[in-house]
């Protein structure tokens, strides 16, 4: 199963993330189709893979959604959609969508993330107790998803990075501390960039 329980400090005990990669996927227009139409299946967090540069980056905006849920101050309907826009260092929601959600004509590699937490049920305010397990949530994903699940690895997302759409969402062409670095050394140069990319998420809005 490569389904990854991922381990966010300081976040609620309660609360759990899973995170899976998809390669060369074939059905981005469903997938999206059961986003735009709100199906409580398929709350999920879908990401265009070519815009996340590594697992630091990844977790940079998972932490500042987690932190908006339990802090009650959610940007979007829900967590799944504040960790899309977490990605941006902007705060235009519409943009951010387009930018680090599905599109259907050009998304190929999806990263799928799954919270988990308790939910007040709108009945009778009590707090529910059935929660999607990992197997489950990992059956309902290779069901509906027609891709090739990959390890969530940084050298599975270097393999999918857009290094042109990375430098523009998030502004770096020109940038001194990346441009002086040798053309050849690609390691220092992702680096900086994840540096440069994960301060943008951190210090967005402040």
């Amino acid at each position: 199963m490569a389904l990854e329980t991922l381990q966010i400090e300081h976040v609620p005990s309660d609360h759990h993330v899973y995170a899976a990669l998809f390669r060369d996927v074939q059905n981005v227009d469903f997938l999206q189709a059961q986003l735009i139409g709100k199906n409580p299946e398929f709350e999920y967090a879908f990401i265009d893979a070519s815009v996340i540069i590594s697992r630091t980056h990844l977790f940079a905006a998972i932490f500042r959604a987690l932190n908006t849920l339990t802090e009650g101050t959610l940007q979007t309907p829900n967590v799944h959609s504040d960790i899309v826009i977490g990605l941006s260092p902007t705060n235009n929601i519409s943009e951010s969508y387009r930018r680090y959600g599905l599109t259907p004509s050009k998304t190929r590699d999806v990263l799928v993330i799954k919270v988990v937490y308790p939910k007040l049920s709108s009945e009778n305010s009590a707090i529910t107790s059935e929660q999607p397990t990992p197997e489950s949530i990992w059956q309902h994903l290779t069901t509906h998803i027609q891709g090739t699940p990959v390890p969530l690895t940084n050298e599975e997302f270097a393999k999918s990075t857009d290094w042109a759409k990375v430098r523009k969402y998030y502004k770096l062409n020109g940038v001194p501390g990346v441009e002086r670095i040798d053309k050849a050394d690609e390691e220092g140069r992702r680096k900086e960039m994840e540096g440069l990319v994960v301060s943008g998420i951190a210090l967005r809005g402040l």
